[in-house]
């Protein structure tokens, strides 16, 4: 396998350390000793819960967004998903359902939404670019459909509470449980698992994986039904976290989880990625834009810095790549990277001639 003769050809404290994650997460202690140093009530009680309150919703639906992306496809229809099962909820919550029971029924809406989208893009064959954002539209006129320009905010105190609530003593939100559950599940699915090996190989070679066992199709199928489920669930806390809702609820939401999943160290070409780093990408943005906005800067010149912060970082692979070519032959260890560079040069022209 060229991409494990690569990357075993320098030592282990070097591919452990000298990596992308791991820059993103040395960013994310400095941001936040910085904040806590120079950004006024950064360090108060109340940062920190509400700083994972708001990251929440991305954090959640960045997990299976990273294993979607890893295989070279992409789920912009996430954020409809969360707006769709949002009115599900409060729809069947207004027609007398109990919330756990409308929030079963708005689950099992995101997994046909999640579905839906795979079949298209895993057995019609369709890019997914244009399929989710054929379904984002839909899904999110379908919910503005249902509900129209009104909101549905009568949820009962216990269950808004709920998604409030902290663990115990603790500054940590109760969302942080599921959060966790589902970080420990994905990490295990993506990087210890065969079907894990199977996501990055399809990302790297579609018709290599399928040569060497992967059922491609099925694969995406199932990655683009977990990212639906996922994404109501997130609908569902989105909801009972601020207590309404609206048809448009989350919208732009999908650009947010994109920007922190490619922050993260994940290709948008797919084959490369971790979820830590997409996790310390999520908490990197959320803790920038919170420092920002105890520093009264508006909205948009946060949106400005994160574009730029999430330019720089696509930026950053390409210019190493660069970089790396204006080596001497014969530099890299031992002549080892030369040889092995050719089958990743051969991945990469394959993967450009799939597209």
């Amino acid at each position: 396998m060229a991409r494990t003769y690569a990357a075993h050809a320098k030592p282990a404290w070097q591919r452990l350390l000298l990596t992308r994650e791991v820059a993103v997460i040395a960013l994310l202690v400095v941001v936040v000793l910085y904040a806590r140093a120079r950004v006024p009530n950064f360090s108060g009680p109340l940062t920190l819960p509400y700083l994972l309150l708001d990251a929440a919703p991305v954090l959640l639906i960045a997990l299976p967004m990273t294993l979607v992306i890893i295989t070279g496809e992409i789920d912009l229809s996430v954020a409809s998903v969360v707006g769709l099962s949002s009115v599900m909820v409060g729809l069947l919550h207004q027609h007398g359902m109990s919330i756990p029971l409308a929030a079963v029924v708005a689950v099992v809406v995101g997994v046909v939404c999640g579905a839906f989208n795979g079949f298209l893009v895993a057995y019609v064959g369709l890019p997914s670019l244009a399929v989710t954002i054929g379904t984002l539209a839909l899904y999110r006129g379908i919910a503005v459909g249902l509900l129209g320009t009104k909101a549905v905010t009568d949820f009962p105190d216990r269950w808004t509470s709920l998604a409030t609530d902290r663990i115990g003593d603790t500054q940590l939100p109760l969302v942080v449980i599921p959060i966790v559950v589902l970080a420990v599940g994905f990490a295990v699915l993506l990087h210890f698992s065969t079907f894990g090996r199977g996501i990055f190989d399809i990302g790297l070679n579609r018709e290599t994986a399928h040569f060497s066992g992967v059922d491609v199709a099925r694969t995406k199928l199932l990655l683009f039904v977990m990212s639906g489920a996922v994404a109501a669930f997130a609908g569902i806390f989105y909801t009972l976290r601020y207590g309404s809702s609206r048809g448009d609820n989350a919208t732009g939401l999908e650009l947010q989880v994109v920007a922190a999943v490619l922050l993260g160290g994940v290709s948008i070409f797919g084959g490369r990625g971790a979820l830590h780093g997409v996790v310390a990408g999520v908490l990197l943005i959320g803790v920038i834009s919170s420092a920002l906005r105890l520093q009264d800067v508006t909205v948009n010149v946060i949106n400005i810095i994160i574009g730029l912060l999430l330019i720089a970082s696509v930026m950053s692979t390409s210019v190493l790549g660069w970089v790396a070519t204006l080596r001497p032959p014969g530099s890299s260890t031992k002549g080892q990277l030369g040889s092995s560079s050719a089958p990743e040069r051969v991945d990469a022209t394959s993967r450009k001639e799939e597209r």
